[in-house]
């Protein structure tokens, strides 16, 4: 299938590994021109790299060689998105080297107060974090959607900000993301850019904290494999970066406002 993806300019927050750079990964088998920002400059190198050696080799899901991308195809900018003015400015830098922008993903993520006792700037930071990072990269990058009439926006939550479970901050900003996502594509409907959130379960790749879990604890992993993931396995980043390029393509062309669940079945809300 083709998702119509050829061309298209992408940014992605917290791109360096994990779902970040399978997103990155899976849009530019599909042609896009993408741009990464993270907070490690090290590590954002070498998934610059890395992704630049994948190149036109990158493979779709079909297993197809994808089409020739621009040789410009990768764009790294380092940025700590919890402090206010560095996502803005790596949207613009994205948008000034590619000469636009069509896609935002606001990917970068986590932290949280663990409860009632834990300090306010934990609350703090995992709001600024997972939602007003997404909400300063949106306001930066929708006039760029807007020359065209034409734009796509995605959060990346969680199956944790739909329902109970892990730490009261991390769940209350993800919460207030798939809100927001929510609110953002009524406001933006007008200007056909398209607005929706992505809600993944609990996921295993390398340094993941649940790789970490494992490692400290495989026989309560186990049982939780067990007990709470239906399909008897953690998902992988590239299951979820599957979706949210369906969602970034012209295929997705009446879907706003939506959150996607990608959990294997592990969570148990109706909605």
């Amino acid at each position: 299938m083709d998702l119509g993806l050829q061309g298209r300019v992408a940014t992605i927050t917290g791109g360096s590994h994990g779902v970040g750079y399978a997103i990155a990964e899976a849009l530019l088998a599909e042609g896009c021109r993408v741009a990464i920002c993270a907070r490690d400059k090290a590590r954002l190198d070498a998934a610059a790299r890395s992704l630049e050696q994948a190149g036109p080799q990158a493979r779709r899901p079909d297993n197809t060689v994808a089409a020739q991308r621009a040789t410009d195809g990768i764009f790294a900018h380092p940025a700590d998105v919890a402090k206010p003015g560095q996502v803005e400015d790596f949207i613009k830098l994205a948008a000034s080297h590619f000469g636009g922008l069509d896609i935002l993903v606001h990917n970068a993520g986590g932290g949280g107060g663990a409860g009632l006792e834990s300090p306010d700037a934990e609350f703090s930071q995992a709001i600024e974090l997972n939602v007003m990072a997404g909400l300063r990269a949106a306001r930066v990058a929708v006039p760029f959607m807007r020359r065209h009439d034409h734009g796509r926006i995605i959060f990346i939550a969680s199956v944790y900000g739909r329902e109970s479970g892990g730490r009261a901050g991390y769940n209350m900003a993800k919460a207030a993301e798939i809100s927001l996502a929510k609110a953002l594509s009524r406001d933006l409907a007008k200007d056909k850019i398209l607005v929706n959130s992505v809600a993944p379960g609990s996921l295993m790749f390398p340094g993941s904290s649940w790789e970490h879990r494992q490692q400290a604890d495989p026989e309560g992993i186990e049982a939780f494999t067990k007990s709470d993931l239906p399909l008897g396995r953690f998902g992988k980043p590239e299951e979820v970066a599957a979706v949210v390029a369906f969602l970034a393509s012209d295929r997705a062309s009446l879907v706003t406002g939506a959150c996607w669940t990608v959990d294997g079945g592990q969570s148990r809300s109706l909605m």
